[in-house]
């Protein structure tokens, strides 16, 4: 009589698995216990379970405290990383079937704070059958691994795998206060900047940003030092100093421009440069959900209004 499927499974502990695996991406202990919420001990004693088990080193401890693949570990490695995304991408399919009623966002910090969540109330006075839930992370969305319906992203579009649809362009221009703008010194050209303090977005990975040494060089200005003021991880942090009178930051037409009232801030000058990047809705797949497709054509509309 041939065995059940499950007597015929001899698995290793998952525990151990999902431990090792993330241990073999970051190469270090640590770093995969940063991830799994538990320390780089805890991720070791799972590492050293599963090499019990198989009776074999899965890793070569390395003097820099961090480790490497043995010849059976990267092998193992490889098929535990395929199982875990394929169990991971299914979960999140069923979560997301199982959540019909809940829309979930997931954008940048900035883009939900200046330009998502005060509109987000119109849909749901649309749609009041459906929560909506945002996520605010600046890491890309995998939708393999995360609980996420639709991504709002900042970039140039290129999401291998995923629907990608443009959004809005974008262009990006100085902001400040109407005390700072009308004081002294004066603030009335590009030139004028020298004499001013310049807010920074301070992303070390973003090479490709307009920046204040970027958007100089685009509008031809010279003499001015454009390395020095304070620095800040958001654009709406930026934007919150510069309505109090701190200085001088870049906004763009999306992440700021609705703020751009003559009272709170208010351009300078008309000097404005486009930005290489733009806003993106990406979804997993061709054919939306139902809720998808109802967001989809939320955002859409909104789009077009700001646009006008």
């Amino acid at each position: 009589m041939a065995l059940d499927r499950t007597s015929r499974r001899r698995l290793p502990p998952l525990n151990a698995v999902r431990a090792f695996e993330a241990a073999s991406r970051h190469a270090t202990f640590h770093e995969a216990g940063d991830e799994l919420g538990v320390s780089a001990g805890a991720v070791a004693q799972q590492v050293k379970i599963l090499e019990g088990w198989f009776g074999l080193a899965l890793f070569r401890r390395l003097p820099s405290r961090g480790v490497a693949l043995t010849p059976a570990g990267q092998r193992f490695a490889a098929a535990a990383g395929e199982v875990l995304d394929g169990l991971a991408e299914a979960s999140a399919r069923l979560r997301r079937q199982g959540q019909d009623h809940v829309l979930t966002v997931s954008t940048t910090h900035s883009f939900a704070s200046l330009w998502l969540i005060p509109r987000i109330g119109s849909f749901r006075a649309q749609h009041p059958d459906l929560d909506v839930r945002v996520v605010a992370n600046n890491r890309l969305v995998d939708f393999a691994r995360d609980d996420a319906d639709v991504a709002i992203r900042h970039g140039r579009g290129r999401y291998p795998g995923l629907r990608s649809d443009l959004l809005m362009h974008d262009v990006v221009f100085p902001v400040c206060s109407p005390a700072l703008r009308d004081g002294e010194p004066p603030l009335r050209s590009p030139r004028d900047l020298a004499r001013h303090t310049l807010l920074h977005d301070d992303d070390p990975i973003d090479v490709e940003a307009v920046g204040w040494p970027q958007w100089l060089a685009a509008v031809g200005v010279t003499g001015v030092d454009a390395s020095r003021g304070p620095r800040f991880t958001h654009t709406f942090m930026i934007l919150q100093v510069a309505t109090a009178g701190g200085g001088v930051g870049l906004a763009t037409k999306v992440l700021g421009g609705d703020l751009v009232t003559g009272t709170g801030l208010v351009r300078p000058f008309p000097d404005e440069v486009a930005s290489p990047y733009s806003f993106f809705l990406v979804t997993p797949t061709e054919d939306d959900a139902p809720k998808v497709a109802r967001f989809r054509e939320w955002i859409t509309a909104q789009v077009a209004a700001s646009d006008r």
